[in-house]
């Protein structure tokens, strides 16, 4: 066994007894450690300074009560969290996400993630994640209110401009945003770098609501330029109807694409003449209905219970933009099975490691989640850009920057991985990209 083998079997070891109860956060930091080791058997240097260690414990990690009024009367209590996991090359930066399923693992593996995320974009912004077990389905605008003013009363004491900047994720879109901002601004006065994803009244970003399903698009199609293939007549299978999902769907079609399918946490539809993106935006955006309720409004569209991804459906690509571990490694070979020749990851580890391995064995393309969906990070500090200089880009301008970056993002992962001979593995590239940027930063601050 090399060192640098021995020490990541110890750095895992470590993890295992401190935080046996975190399965999330244990897959995500195994996932990276599996595929840096060339890195560290070129730079001890790397081995003799625990970075390691201290790039797997957060900086902080911040939990705190969440008690809020329902339209009963009745007072409510949830969790609130906050993990601040690296600013070695700036401020906090990670989306809120507000569901049901939110615990400490969770927000700890979204986190570890985003320190890499937001390294690969080439902006200096460091890695966070927040959020709480709240769950916004079924609530009127009323008790989300009384949700965001309370949690951002006790998160208000962490965050600032130039320490940790918030944005949105599951569950988090402009109306929390706007709730969140407002509290925090009365409490704190105006800080309008505080949080993104923010109004376009009071200091938001055009592309922002577009950025992470447009850069994943931006992504995607660089990939397959790079393989010799283009997203013209190509059919891809979509999973979710958020606001990746939807944006993904709009730049996939805009680019010549068919996208044939959604889904929510009950269903999927498949709509085999192509999703229509405006009723889609109609029955998520504005009525906050179901895929049932496109099923219904959409000619053509056929709605079944359960994951997509058990649908024998025949599929050129597929982006898996819902949740975490979405993907099995049956349902990966079920993809391989129906044709897929490339997989891009909209959503944050939506592919369980069993699913991973399958596509690299059958020779997929796959683009790992901090790479392809980094472009909603990446517009999140564009807009944080426009804040400090109170000025507005233009919608052309932040697209064509969103682009810029994924397109870095991807050949950065690319010679990252030729650079320690492993070949066209996007998904070592990239992990290896992002660690090398921060732990070299770390280093070189004296930590």
């Amino acid at each position: 066994m090399s060192q640098a083998t021995a020490y990541i079997e110890a750095v895992k070891q470590t993890i295992k007894q401190r935080d046996p109860n975190q399965p999330e956060f244990q897959e995500a930091v195994f996932n990276f450690l599996a595929t840096i080791t060339p890195v560290l058997e070129q730079h001890p240097a790397y081995i003799a300074a625990s970075i390691l260690e201290r790039l797997t414990e957060p900086e902080r990690a911040i939990q705190f009560q969440v008690a809020w009024q329902d339209d009963q009367g009745r007072m409510q209590v949830n969790r609130g969290f906050r993990v601040q996991f690296n600013s070695a090359i700036g401020p906090y930066k990670g989306g809120l996400r507000l569901h049901p399923s939110v615990n400490l693992s969770i927000i700890k593996f979204l986190g570890f993630e985003q320190v890499f995320k937001n390294s690969l974009t080439g902006l200096p912004i460091g890695g966070a994640k927040g959020g709480s077990d709240f769950d916004p389905k079924g609530k009127s605008d009323a008790e989300i209110m009384r949700f965001c003013q309370s949690f951002m009363i006790e998160l208000q004491k962490y965050i600032g401009p130039d320490l940790d900047v918030p944005a949105g994720d599951i569950g988090v879109g402009g109306r929390e945003i706007g709730y969140l901002y407002g509290m925090y601004k009365r409490l704190r006065e105006s800080d309008r770098g505080v949080l993104t994803g923010k109004g376009l009244s009071y200091g938001g970003s055009l592309a922002r609501t577009e950025a992470t399903g447009f850069g994943l698009l931006y992504y995607l199609e660089e990939m397959l330029k790079h393989n010799d293939q283009t997203l013209a007549g190509k059919r891809l299978l979509v999973s979710g109807a958020g606001n990746v999902a939807i944006y993904a769907i709009q730049k996939a079609q805009e680019l010549g694409a068919t996208v044939i399918s959604a889904s929510d946490s009950t269903g999927y539809v498949i709509q085999e003449a192509g999703i229509d993106v405006a009723k889609l935006k109609q029955i998520k955006e504005i009525k906050r209905g179901r895929m049932s309720d496109y099923a219904n409004a959409a000619p053509g569209a056929e709605y079944h219970e359960g994951s997509l991804w058990d649908a024998a459906v025949k599929a050129d690509i597929a982006l898996p933009c819902a949740t975490q571990n979405e993907i099995s490694g049956e349902q990966a070979q079920r993809l391989i099975d129906a044709g897929v020749i490339a997989v891009a990851e909209g959503a944050n580890m939506p592919s369980t490691p069993a699913a991973i391995a399958a596509y690299q064995q059958a020779g997929l393309m796959f683009g790992p989640a901090k790479a392809a969906n980094a472009g909603g990070v990446a517009v999140s500090e564009l807009e944080m850009s426009q804040n400090s200089r109170r000025q507005a880009d233009s919608f052309a301008t932040v697209d064509a920057e969103l682009k810029e970056i994924m397109q870095a993002i991807f050949h950065k992962s690319v010679a990252a991985a030729k650079a320690y001979g492993l070949g066209e593995d996007y998904d070592a590239g990239a992990n290896i990209a992002g660690f090398t940027k921060v732990a070299d930063a770390m280093l070189a601050q004296g930590w």
